[in-house]
């Protein structure tokens, strides 16, 4: 079935000029020409601000002037995974789309639903000429997934709605108000090569589930990398490292990981190596079905770094914090505060170790990610923080969640689910800008954000769509 034929079509037909737009992170130019351009040609105000944030504003409709204006917020930008067997360039290429039963997917890359399918809504609602509506601003926000620039580039007094709506929430039955904040902590270091000895071997892990750094970190999945530590402390008398190259984004868990190295004896690391896997396969057998860890001879003669080097960081691998730090004491099943060990690379000699840390409260953030920096610096390594945002303190007495609540509960007879999530929206960072604003997050049901196996719920936004337009149409009266 084209995507064509999906109901709600203009969302459909809007996600689907969207995916045809390359627009990884921080390469969203076109993709903001794209949304400038749909504005200037709906005859809206249209702009531009020096970060690259489009904001297009649209009047309220007859009868709807006395209500409180609303931003509608989503990014532009998505996260680029696939899976290795696809050969697939996010630069220049459209994301392929197909429809599998009441779902939405692409095929062998990440599909974009976040938050694309909030971006196709905004647009929907801006050319729609028969949805009640109040005043409206359009904001599409650049580089929410690497670093939050867009956010933290708005400035006060661009936008003059009173009510914030933004479209990233993956449950169609949760309003989140409230949101973790995080902070990238990168170690690096340049190490001397030199002669390897013993025999030359690699190990690759693959076909784990991966997923988001955040939202999916309770979960107990594999990291590629945390699991590529493990087999290379087997070796860790005679060990002599020649590359490594694990994982991704900071806000994917980790899929595959390789790592090529020098052992003792490839005989007596093979027997280790076996009783490990044999270990880890039964330990994940529920929750990674499709890990595979492989080990092969290869050819020698590539220079290494000495054993001492190799040592230290094999053992910086084991001792660095992964998956959840703690959880909140006051919101039941919400994770406080977490790392994700996302990127290693090994390369000639350059080392780099990239992790991101959010936490719901400040001080937690900040010891998750001193702990790193203790770890990392006992190991002499470089370490420095950036992309530091905060989260969002939730308001649960909030006027727009009582009407949203009280619509939800009219429209499907069931009470939503409103919480607090553990992944960085961008509400935090824009409530700073704009103390008094209200903001709620929501959306369609999306699976397997930031892998491969991401898919948006076709019934699920037509859920969505409804309920957008009945918020729309009963917005408080100023």
């Amino acid at each position: 079935m084209p995507l064509s034929n999906i109901e709600p079509q203009i969302i459909w037909k809007n996600f689907s000029k969207l995916n045809a737009i390359p627009r990884p992170s921080k390469k969203e130019a076109r993709v903001i020409e794209f949304i400038k351009q749909f504005g200037t040609d709906l005859g809206l105000p249209t702009s531009v601000d020096e970060v690259g944030n489009v904001i297009i504003k649209k009047p309220a409709t007859a009868g709807m002037e006395d209500r409180k204006a609303v931003i509608l917020q989503s990014h532009l930008d998505m996260v680029c995974q696939k899976n290795n067997d696809t050969v697939f360039d996010f630069d220049n290429e459209g994301i392929r789309m197909k429809v599998d039963g009441d779902w939405v997917k692409a095929e062998g890359t990440t599909l974009g639903a976040d938050n694309g399918l909030g971006v196709a809504s905004i647009m929907s609602i801006l050319e729609s000429n028969d949805i009640p509506h109040p005043a409206l601003e359009a904001l599409f926000t650049i580089d929410e997934e690497t670093g939050m620039t867009g956010a933290l580039g708005l400035q006060a007094g661009q936008l003059e709605g009173d009510i914030l709506l933004n479209l990233d929430t993956e449950e169609d039955d949760a309003f989140s108000i409230g949101c973790a904040g995080g902070v990238d902590v990168t170690a690096t270091q340049n190490y001397d090569l030199t002669e390897g000895d013993g025999d030359a071997v690699s190990i690759t892990i693959s076909g784990l589930k991966g997923g988001h750094s955040g939202m999916d970190i309770h979960k107990g999945l594999g990291n590629a990398n945390v699991l590529l530590g493990r087999f290379l402390h087997l070796e860790i008398d005679d060990i002599q490292l020649i590359s490594i190259d694990g994982g991704g984004l900071r806000n994917a868990i980790p899929r595959e990981a390789t790592a090529s190295f020098y052992c003792g004896d490839f005989a007596d690391y093979s027997a280790a190596f076996e009783a490990l896997k044999a270990e880890v396969m039964e330990e994940f057998q529920s929750l990674e079905p499709g890990l595979t860890i492989s080990l092969k001879k290869i050819d020698g003669g590539a220079e290494a770094l000495s054993k001492e080097d190799s040592n230290t960081i094999v053992y910086v691998l084991k001792s660095l914090h992964n998956g959840v730090y703690r959880m909140s004491p006051d919101i039941a099943g919400l994770v406080e505060a977490s790392n994700n060990i996302a990127r290693v690379e090994l390369k000639e000699g350059a080392l780099s170790i990239q992790c991101l840390t959010r936490s719901s409260v400040t001080s937690t953030k900040v010891q998750v990610a001193e702990q790193l920096q203790s770890v990392f610096e006992l190991a002499e390594m470089s370490v420095s923080t950036s992309g530091d945002y905060p989260g969002w303190k939730p308001n649960p007495d909030s006027s727009i969640l009582k009407v949203m609540e009280q619509r939800y509960e009219a429209l499907f007879s069931s009470k939503p689910h409103v919480e607090a999530c553990h992944a960085g929206l961008e509400c935090g960072i824009i409530g700073a800008h704009y103390p008094k604003m209200e903001m709620i997050s929501f959306g369609p049901t999306i699976k397997g954000a930031h892998s491969p196996e991401e898919r948006a719920n076709i019934s699920s936004t037509q859920k969505f769509w409804s309920f957008l337009k009945d918020i729309l149409s009963n917005i408080p009266k100023k």
